[in-house]
């Protein structure tokens, strides 16, 4: 039994670091640096790096919608224009891409159209 746990403890500790570098890849990184003049004549460069999160993301049911990350978002009022269903109360249509995606009123995506625009 005490071998099975440390083996288990062992396997945690090697698979944690690949696990936390796994969301540090969706990111983009940009070293920003800025060289400017002080009034008393001194040079000052300040280097920062700038992280952002990628901007567009292919939607799939159950995850949580956030408009930030949908390309083109719209909320769609005129459905039926695009051959979509009427959403059940507390839901709407929105676009993201070519894709309408059905949102539930907690932010969920419950269902993806995809390629509805052209």
């Amino acid at each position: 039994m005490k071998k099975f746990i440390l083996s288990a403890l062992a396997a945690t500790l090697v698979a944690s670091p690949l696990l936390a570098a796994a969301p540090a890849e969706a990111q983009q990184r940009r070293e920003v640096t800025t060289v400017r003049q002080n009034n008393n004549g001194r040079t000052v460069v300040t280097k920062k790096t700038v992280v952002r999160p990628n901007q567009y993301r292919n939607w799939r049911a159950g995850q949580r919608f956030d408009r930030r990350y949908a390309q083109n978002y719209r909320v769609i009022t005129t459905y039926r224009n695009y051959r979509l269903a009427a959403p059940p109360r507390g839901s709407q249509w929105v676009r993201s891409g070519n894709d309408a995606l059905l949102i539930n009123g907690r932010g969920n995506v419950v269902q993806v159209r995809g390629g509805a625009f052209r």
